[in-house]
């Protein structure tokens, strides 16, 4: 990111933002990125315990009872059958994108800090910030 920041010369109201899944990162790496999130106001972490699906699950549900990666991934299934890292059917996440915001927010009581230690996510963080620049 820093590299891309670099050669792109990030602008007065750019932003950077690092989304990333719990389960591929130790706490320490976390922390790294963590801590560069906080270099510059223009920064952000987003991440999802144990991944990114779990944003896509809250979409449709509350998420409750996921414990791991497997179990994300079948109850996203039944939601968008179809789904794999290359296809999601985004015009069904659009129209849930208010109840996933307001999901995710909820499970994220007391707002962390930094990334969720149980399952969660923080992408939501990135699209309210999104939401409040183009609306």
């Amino acid at each position: 990111m820093e590299k891309y920041i670099k050669k792109e010369q990030l602008r007065s109201k750019d932003e950077a933002w690092l989304v990333v899944d719990k389960d591929g990162w130790t706490d320490d790496q976390l922390q790294t990125v963590y801590d560069w999130s906080q270099k510059d106001d223009r920064y952000g972490l987003a991440v999802s315990n144990p991944k990114f699906e779990f944003w896509l699950l809250l979409h449709f549900e509350d998420g409750n009872g996921i414990a791991n990666s497997h179990q994300c991934t079948k109850r996203l299934l039944k939601w968008l059958p179809n789904f794999s890292k290359g296809h999601v059917d985004t015009k069904k996440l659009i129209k849930n994108l208010d109840a996933a915001i307001q999901r995710a927010r909820q499970k994220d009581l007391p707002p962390c800090n930094d990334w969720p230690r149980q399952t969660g996510t923080t992408v939501y963080k990135l699209i309210e910030q999104i939401q409040s620049k183009v609306s």
